[in-house]
């Protein structure tokens, strides 16, 4: 089964073509272009690169949030399109589910911290054992005063991945139940490749959608609407 897997949730992009757990292309970028410069070229040029027709992808995914509201939103759009004009299955998958298939090859906790701009991350914590990610708590917006609960009841190595991973090191980092690894710098960043793993696990537990049906979990109110519903901001402005 060929799935062509896009993330475009965080200030990075990435684009990528799996088969059967193989990686046949993938595109990166970090080079603070829109995702509305970058991301349909790159899809261009991976199914391109791999001489891959559009029809011949089974499935398509793509990181439906949490995580950038105007980012989210162009990643969907292109995957419901290209959905649509295939007539093929599509799946949103967690940004912070994806982030915890970069330790997969390590036995530890995992706890995914991605960026929300308001002094909050997006998180959750996951368990990697014998190259099974088990997720442990739902996706949910935090304080980063209140990181520490999520690990009251663990014991054991703990690493973090995600922009947000650097803070939630320096808050844990003195736990004595947890030992804390450092941050490495490749580890910050979503892949699009673990986004066709993740939906893979979807597939086969025929957890799909259709282009009509595929949301954006937004978690928590845009900027605007949180304004609009304090009664600071009135329509029109």
């Amino acid at each position: 089964m060929k799935i062509l897997a896009v993330d475009s949730s965080s200030a990075t992009a990435s684009v990528a073509i799996v088969e059967d757990d193989k990686i046949i292309s993938e595109s990166f970028t970090n080079c603070g272009l829109t995702h509305s410069e970058t991301l349909a070229p790159m899809v261009a040029s991976v199914l391109s690169n791999s001489k891959t027709d559009i029809n011949d992808i089974d499935l398509f995914a793509v990181c439906n949030g949490p995580g950038s509201f105007t980012g989210l939103r162009i990643g969907v759009s292109i995957v419901k399109a290209l959905a649509m004009v295939t007539n093929k299955p599509c799946v949103g998958i967690s940004p912070l589910h994806a982030l915890a298939y970069n330790f997969i090859d390590e036995n530890s906790f995992i706890y995914s911290a991605i960026n929300s701009r308001t002094n909050e991350i997006y998180s959750a914590v996951f368990k990697s054992e014998n190259k099974v990610i088990t997720r442990l708590t739902d996706d949910k917006s935090v304080m980063l005063d209140e990181i520490a609960n999520d690990f009251k009841n663990l014991e054991g190595d703990l690493r973090f991945v995600g922009d947000s991973a650097i803070i939630c090191y320096d808050i844990l980092k003195s736990s004595d139940k947890l030992k804390v690894f450092p941050i490495k710098d490749r580890n910050k960043f979503i892949k699009a490749s673990n986004v066709a793993f993740v939906a893979q696990e979807m597939k086969n537990q025929n957890n799909l959608s259709d282009s009509y049906n595929l949301p954006i979990n937004y978690l928590k109110l845009s900027q605007a609407e949180r304004l609009l519903k304090e009664n600071k901001l009135k329509v029109g402005d």
